[in-house]
């Protein structure tokens, strides 16, 4: 993740906040008033997972309709969905994993991208094609704390947002590592609150998040 966020100031989505919502939309009518209480609460960097039909649909009204989000698209996994996205208007991409030609159409797509690691190999692997921001997925489950810990000493280049398995009793542990940039985390978007239309609660949870910048603390470009 290297190029600048068009009408953004901040070089990074590791820098926008210090947690990016991962948001799952099941009803593309909730996309808007999602994205208005997060970006109210201070959470401006909105990634919308593919993991439904309405993904893409969501991603396009957001951009279209919630001027101060930076929305994105997560669970990106193949070449033609990084076009899809990108069209659709993501301003950044997210994967859980990636491979050569996966990396090389984000690499083109024009916008800034973290590709998912859980191994030293995948960090240096990215490393050695200049790219210095990635996921780290599924943290908990590969490592969690101690494992990012462990990669800081060796590979201080490497930035991280690490996703998965992560809540409000543990983003402090990760956002004080010096090589975290942001945590992914879905804690601030509870189902029933979804369900409900109560948007003042995913404020006010999104709010809480948005605190956590006080514990935190920068990319490269693809060859």
């Amino acid at each position: 993740m290297t190029s600048p966020l068009p009408s953004s100031s901040a070089a990074s989505v590791l820098d926008l906040a210090p947690v990016v919502p991962v948001v799952v939309v099941s009803d593309v009518a909730d996309a808007v008033p999602l994205a208005r209480a997060l970006v109210a609460g201070g959470l401006p960097a909105i990634e919308v997972t593919l993991r439904t039909p309405g993904a893409l649909d969501a991603i396009r009204a957001i951009a279209a309709e919630v001027p101060g989000a930076v929305v994105g698209a997560g669970t990106v996994i193949t070449p033609e969905q990084v076009g899809a996205c990108v069209a659709a208007g993501a301003r950044f991409l997210v994967s859980p994993g990636w491979t050569d030609a996966l990396l090389a159409a984000m690499c083109g797509s024009g916008v800034p991208f973290l590709p998912g690691v859980s191994t030293t190999s995948e960090v240096v692997a990215l490393l050695e094609r200049g790219v210095r921001e990635m996921k780290f997925f599924p943290a908990q489950a590969a490592g969690g704390t101690a494992y990012l810990k462990s990669l800081a000493g060796p590979l201080p280049q490497a930035r991280f947002c690490p996703t998965g398995g992560i809540g409000p009793a543990t983003a402090p542990e990760y956002l004080i590592l010096p090589n975290v940039g942001c945590v992914g985390g879905s804690w601030m978007i509870p189902a029933e609150a979804v369900a409900a239309g109560d948007w003042a609660r995913i404020e006010e949870l999104a709010r809480g998040a948005a605190g956590l910048a006080g514990l935190r603390d920068a990319g490269g470009t693809c060859r």
